[in-house]
């Protein structure tokens, strides 16, 4: 499967935040994610995503991570999200 990030991340301030959001997705932790757009989905995550390097349509490279999060209603559905696009993640408790 090809995936290619809609935006790629070069500053220092910004890599950080992508790792400190890696760093927040354990693996198989139940949470909810706020995306930029305002969209938050609640699931487990399947594997703690990883920094990666990509090129943009330009040539430029730069970094983003892709975090499998398995739906909590359905967990046979992923959600494939990029992790320089989520605002907020909040852990879930096991009820």
């Amino acid at each position: 499967m090809s995936h290619t990030p809609p935006h790629i991340y070069t500053s220092r301030a910004d890599l950080d935040l992508i790792d400190a959001r890696i760093r927040a997705l354990d693996d198989e932790a139940r949470v909810r994610v706020t995306l930029a757009g305002g969209a938050c989905i609640e699931g487990v995550v399947s594997a703690r995503p990883t920094l990666e390097t990509f090129r943009d349509a330009a040539g430029d490279e730069g970094h983003n991570a892709l975090l499998r999060l398995d739906d909590l209603a359905a967990p046979d559905v992923p959600h494939f999200i990029w992790v320089g696009d989520i605002r907020t993640i909040e852990r879930i408790d096991d009820a």
